[in-house]
This record gives structure tokens, C-alpha cells and sequence, in this order.
């Protein structure tokens, strides 16, 4: 099966090309120095190049922040991209994969949220993520929407052809490599205790998304290891496995001066079967714990 992975450069695609290529799937490889995903002609000519019977859309500005100052920006890649790579895949009968986030619901639930449950998203990040949903649903008969949320892991080394072990200065870091960073050079680390979410092994994710490519699955489908937590605990849970647990404070969101509201509680939940694939990922405490083991199992 010929698929073609657009963002594959990404935290999330850095992980799911190497277990595409172990699973001998044909995989076609698109960073943003290969397509430009807000202008549709792009799109065009760079996949009907390729010819692929699945699409994977991992692009995205995904810096909250940015998207809140640069809303344009935001919705051309996030929204029109999707739409535009949607429409090639509906010209040639492709099955069309879009990567999504937790950010699409507004944290009021008071629990995880489902795929059943309805986005309102409460920042321009979450809205160009989920108007990309719709464009995508209009546009393609074949589609599969996959929400991941708080994705940590280390970008895939392309050269060694190795996962490397989470290490010190890496350039392209997740949160829980940021924070370590910072205690080791002596700093205190102070993170929110009050916003909570679904940390997800981008690993385990791609795994998962394996699976559901294989089947060919459509429909909205969360990808999240299994719990919810805050910013704070995860914190705690990364430092108690290196050793650095005394270089940790807690604060309350209210400290941090962010332009862009946060879901208090973005949390994802998987059901049990999605078109016959478990996605039922393992609790975000083995998958931390499996980050840092010399194995990355």
C-alpha cells in the first residue's frame, strides 16, 4: 500500500515513518520544504506525483500562541490545507488521514472526552483544527479524523535509523524533554497544576494509526494513552523516573499571562473498537516509563 505522509518531519511523523516502513507499507515521505499545503496547486502536482491510496495529514501550526496572533496563518494550514489536500484524495479515491487534537473541545465536560462528544473549541489553534475536521468530511468520501493530544517523544533519528533515547539539548523537544532540560541546567521548573489533558507517546499513537490504516478504518477515532492528568502531575511522574523530583513547583494557570484560553480539562477517551482496532492505548505512566527505558517499548 503506497501511502504518503505529508508533515513527516513532525514530532508525531518522525515516529509513524519508520513503523510505516517496518510494516512494509510503500511510504512516500512530505516535509514542508516539499509542499506548501496552503496553496492548493501544491497539493496538486506533489500527490499526483506520488500516486497514493492513503494520505496522511500531520501538518499543522500547532504553536497556541501563534496561531492566537496569526489567525490567517493558522486556518490556511490547518483548515484550508486540510480541504485541499481532502479534495485531491476525493479526485482519486484515496483514503484521506487527519491528525486533529484535543484542543477542538472546550475542557467544561468535567471528564475525558469521547469521540462522540461535540467540539467548541475556545482558541484559534482548536478552531482551525476542527473547521480542517469538516472541510475534510465535505470534501472526501474516505476519511479518518484521529484526535491525539499532548504528544511527547523524541523526533526519529533519519540517519541512524534509530529512536534515540530522550537525551539532553535535543533541538525538537515535547514538554517532558523540555523540563528535564531545564532542571539539569539548575533551574526550578514550575508548571500548571490545573489544566489537564491526555499525555500521548507519539510511539504508541503511530502504532495505533498502523493499525487503523491497515484497515482501511473512517471516522473519528481518539488516539491517547489511557488516563488524564495534569501538566503538573506528568511533571512529577518524568522527574521521579530521572531523579530530578526536587527541581519541581506548582503553579496555577492564572501565573502565566497567555494570550489564548487553555480547555481546563482537555482529556481524550478511545472507545474499546474502531472498525475492529483496539485503540485502547496503554496508561500514560507505562508509556512515560516506556519512553525512558533503553528498549522504548
Amino acid at each position: 500500500m503506497r501511502v504518503a505522509v505529508i508533515g513527516s518531519s513532525s514530532l508525531f511523523g518522525s515516529y509513524l515513518i519508520p513503523i510505516l516502513h517496518d510494516e512494509q507499507y510503500d511510504v512516500i515521505s512530505i516535509t514542508h520544504n516539499d509542499i506548501n499545503c496552503g496553496d492548493p496547486e501544491s497539493v496538486r502536482v506533489v500527490l499526483a506525483s506520488i500516486e497514493p491510496e492513503v494520505v496522511i495529514n500531520c501538518a499543522a501550526v500547532t504553536d497556541v500562541e501563534i496561531c492566537q496572533a496569526q489567525p490567517e496563518h493558522a486556518f490556511r494550514i490547518n483548515a484550508l490545507g486540510a480541504l485541499y489536500v481532502a479534495q485531491f484524495c476525493a479526485r482519486v479515491g484515496s483514503l484521506c488521514v487527519y491528525t486533529s487534537t484535543d484542543f477542538v473541545f472546550d475542557g467544561e465536560k468535567g471528564e475525558s472526552y469521547t469521540e462522540d462528544d461535540c467540539p467548541n473549541p475556545i482558541n484559534v489553534y482548536g478552531a482551525s483544527k476542527y473547521a480542517g475536521e469538516m472541510l475534510l468530511r465535505q470534501a472526501c468520501p474516505q476519511w479518518l479524523i484521529v484526535r491525539m493530544a499532548s504528544l511527547f517523544g523524541t523526533i526519529w533519528d533519519q540517519e541512524s535509523g534509530q529512536i534515540p533515547r530522550p537525551r539532553f539539548g535535543h533541538s525538537k523537544r515535547s514538554f517532558v524533554d523540555t523540563i528535564i532540560e531545564k532542571a539539569r541546567m539548575g533551574e526550578v521548573v514550575r508548571v500548571v497544576d490545573d489544566i489537564y489533558m491526555s499525555p500521548t507517546y507519539a510511539r504508541d499513537a503511530s502504532r495505533a494509526l498502523e493499525r487503523l490504516v491497515r484497515q482501511r478504518a473512517t471516522g473519528i477515532v481518539h488516539l491517547a494513552n489511557a488516563g488524564r492528568c495534569s501538566w503538573y502531575e506528568l511533571a512529577r511522574e518524568t522527574f521521579e523516573i530521572v531523579g530530578l523530583s526536587h527541581f519541581l513547583e506548582a503553579r496555577s494557570s492564572h501565573d502565566y499571562p497567555y494570550t489564548a484560553r487553555r480547555p481546563k480539562d482537555s482529556s481524550l477517551r478511545s472507545s474499546e473498537k474502531n472498525d475492529g482496532v483496539d485503540t485502547i492505548l496503554r496508561p500514560w505512566q507505562q508509556a512515560i516509563v516506556g519512553y525512558f527505558d533503553g528498549k522504548h517499548q
